[in-house]
């Protein structure tokens, strides 16, 4: 199968980025190199194309009513707040975790992960047959960019002639933009202050373009790993999947109880009394590099895998975050991670390997 592309695929290309497959589509995993896209976010700016993530519309009368049976968090009629929530099936399990923006008092734009779009849209088409709304696949009339760093409130407004710097974390506007408008929300998913910038491909790459003629870094899907994970902002496929619970995840605050029903709210109930394993931090106590599905052991009993590990540009010691049985989960407790056929000491810790820079 032929892979798919984004509007700024060929503007890649002529950056001599390094490019990978994911999700069906071919990406940029680095351009200079990880280490130092990772530390430009850190320090000043860097940008990502993200239009490879999915869009999807609910209109109609029913549009909100809709939205708050579909996922896990409350959604409100505010036209101005974004919301992270979870897409969860019949058993509570989620099937994906996504953005949900209400733009319009009937209309309510889903972003979701570029792997599960078709998985997702096939679900939420089903789920809609009871309700007044249409629900589309818009996913192709949309780029989308994040620029992400602690420079980005000097720049953003300069990049859109416009005042966007006044927007507080998970808040959005639609602001005019060449001949049309865009979406700007004031989110991201590296822990630095940030926006995403929604619109026509052919904004996203002029958008893209002068951001770089400004002095913002291009950074890949590597990067953006590294810095997702050091803040501890969970990865679908990794922390997030169909047989993870939210509540061994640490979603919990993203699955409202008191609401009057949504898909999978009994098994929620049941999950939350039931829970069995959790999420925690680790550090090695020796120099290698724990990766996604090494298992994890305590006095030769497994007891769970890693989800994600690295040995970050800017942190001293490799550090992993695992699911494993909650027993064994509290801070301190000396474990070990089997890599390739040694096996390695490692010690609990809290998941707090950064502290988010959000603009609340």
């Amino acid at each position: 199968m032929e892979m798919k592309k984004t509007a700024l695929h060929e503007t890649h290309l002529k950056l001599q980025a390094k490019m990978i497959e994911f999700a069906n589509y071919e990406m940029p995993v680095s351009y200079e190199g990880i280490n130092a896209e990772h530390l430009s976010v850190r320090t000043h700016m860097g940008i990502f194309d993200v239009s490879h993530m999915g869009e999807f519309l609910i209109e109609g009368k029913d549009a909100l009513a809709f939205t708050n049976y579909l996922v896990s968090n409350h959604i409100d009629d505010d036209l101005t707040k974004v919301t992270y929530a979870l897409l969860l099936n019949d058993q509570g399990y989620p099937l994906d975790d996504l953005l949900v923006y209400v733009v319009q008092k009937n209309q309510v734009l889903l972003v979701v992960n570029a792997g599960n779009r078709e998985k997702d849209f096939a679900w939420v088409l089903k789920k809609s047959e009871s309700f007044d709304v249409t629900v589309r696949d818009v996913s192709e009339n949309y780029g989308q960019v994040a620029i992400q760093g602690p420079k980005v409130k000097e720049f953003i407004d300069t990049l859109l002639d416009t005042t966007v710097s006044d927007l507080t974390f998970m808040t959005f506007k639609i602001v005019p933009y060449m001949d049309g408008h865009v979406i700007v929300s004031r989110t991201g998913y590296t822990g630095e202050d940030g926006f995403e910038v929604y619109g026509y491909p052919d904004f996203i790459i002029n958008l893209w373009d002068d951001a770089l003629a400004h002095g913002v870094k291009p950074c890949g899907l590597g990067a953006r790993d590294t810095l997702r994970f050091q803040a501890n902002l969970p990865l679908y496929g990794q922390e997030i999947g169909e047989d993870i619970t939210p509540y061994e995840a640490g979603l919990g605050f993203a699955v409202k109880l008191d609401k009057e029903s949504f898909i999978g709210k009994d098994a929620c109930i049941l999950h939350k009394e039931n829970k069995s394993r959790k999420l925690v931090g680790f550090e090695l106590l020796e120099r290698n590099i724990p990766r996604h599905g090494y298992k994890v052991f305590k006095d030769n009993e497994e007891i769970g895998e890693v989800t994600t590990g690295y040995l970050l540009p800017d942190y001293d010691k490799p550090i992993g975050l695992a699911l494993i049985k909650q027993e064994h989960g509290s801070l301190g407790t000396e474990i070990e991670i089997q890599i390739r056929h040694k096996m390695v000491k490692a010690v609990i810790r809290n998941k707090k390997f950064y502290t988010k820079n959000y603009k609340k």
